[in-house]
């Protein structure tokens, strides 16, 4: 079971809100489920913190407007294919990242009779999405043969933001600012321009620009410990229960491949949660918490299952809830901790959670007044 929190999400946007500043717009991630936490829950729990909504995907979009969530929602990298009209019927705001997808959106907002934002992405050096830096003028030219579109923002990406070496990310905003400064004297004015995700909003005041982008501080944690943002908590617990007791001898081998054998007359226990769970295969030296005490994870993860060591604990704590992500009195494993037992990121865990794993919400702690709607949309 995943205990999603939505008070602790409110609070992470609350302390971001403090580091940033009143001043600078923010769009709350809630791309890829949540990162995992559940994308109509937490949109409900965000829309009155925040500026706008930010997903990937086209489909993510239309999901937050069928569940009714009413803030401007901006697309951040969506392919979009054939569905322009449907885009700006559900008010949604495109990104665009070539000028093929600009000619379209104007021609999809001339067939509604009504003038269409959009905002344009620039390629600073992540080498993924956005026009280059060298044919900005002719795009910004575009705009001018297009009466049905407004460019109503500039946006890029940091390719590495999270990095020790700052230097990447200031060349990568350098070039930016250099857009924005040209977008200007081309005319273009009132713009809400963005770049920075959580690691650039904490790290580099001069990035926050108009509007930020936070996602994984949202959910209580920070891409990597050269950027530490205190006072986050995590959002998710995931939690399960024994399902079995073995007695086994010295020697004894214990799941795929026997990479694991008992030091010692061992009692393993057995839980129902495995890489189809999301829970990282390969795991080294992980634990889980039972009793309020650690417990070594051994044997390889199974597909639906993985044992544990449960020798030096007392019979009474196996019937207690075992805590893989999350407190259990004075201890706690955090995604971090899990991304480092498998050898990956924060983001991988959190998103790899799969939708067979229930979601159990706790409510919304806080409803503070929603703030004055930010110029990213078109009504």
């Amino acid at each position: 079971m995943a205990e999603i929190d939505l008070g602790a999400v409110q609070r992470n946007l609350v302390r971001f809100r403090q580091v940033v500043g009143p001043a600078v717009g923010i769009f709350g991630v809630v791309k890829a489920d949540a990162y995992g936490h559940g994308a109509v829950p937490v949109a409900r729990a965000l829309e009155p913190l925040c500026n706008a909504l930010a997903v990937s995907l086209v489909e993510e979009g239309f999901e937050l407007r069928a569940a009714g969530i009413r803030s401007p929602i901006l697309v951040l990298g969506a392919y979009y294919n054939r569905h322009q009209d449907d885009v700006l019927a559900e008010r949604l705001t495109p990104v665009v990242y070539d000028r093929g997808d600009i000619d379209r959106f104007a021609a999809a907002a001339a067939r509604r009779g009504r003038r269409a934002d959009v905002h344009v992405k620039i390629d600073t050096g992540m080498s993924r999405l956005g026009i280059p830096v060298s044919d900005l003028e002719a795009t910004l030219a575009r705009f001018g043969d297009l009466p049905s579109l407004r460019l109503a923002g500039l946006c890029t990406h940091f390719a590495s933001a999270d990095m020790p070496d700052p230097g990447t990310s200031h060349q990568a905003l350098g070039r930016f600012e250099s857009c924005l400064t040209r977008a200007g004297q081309a005319g273009f004015r009132d713009l809400v321009n963005h770049a920075a995700n959580s690691a650039a909003s904490v790290r580099f005041p001069h990035a926050r620009l108009d509007a930020v982008r936070p996602g994984l501080a949202l959910y209580g944690a920070m891409p990597s410990e050269t950027v530490p943002l205190p006072g986050l908590e995590g959002a998710l617990s995931l939690r399960t229960r024994v399902m079995a007791v073995h007695e086994i001898a010295a020697g004894t081998g214990v799941s795929y491949g026997e990479i694991w054998r008992a030091p010692r007359p061992s009692r393993v226990a057995t839980l129902p949660v495995g890489y189809a769970d999301g829970y990282p295969r390969h795991v080294r030296d992980a634990t889980v918490l039972l009793g309020g005490r650690r417990v070594p994870i051994v044997g390889a993860v199974c597909m639906d299952m993985l044992m544990i060591d449960v020798t030096d604990l007392p019979e009474a704590a196996l019937a207690g809830p075992v805590t893989l992500i999350g407190r259990d009195g004075s201890e706690a494993i955090t995604i971090d901790d899990v991304a480092r037992w498998a050898g990956t990121v924060s983001y991988e865990i959190l998103c790899g959670i799969s939708k067979r794993v229930p979601r159990v919400l706790r409510d919304a702690a806080i409803t503070p007044p929603r703030p004055m709607p930010n110029p990213t949309a078109a009504p």
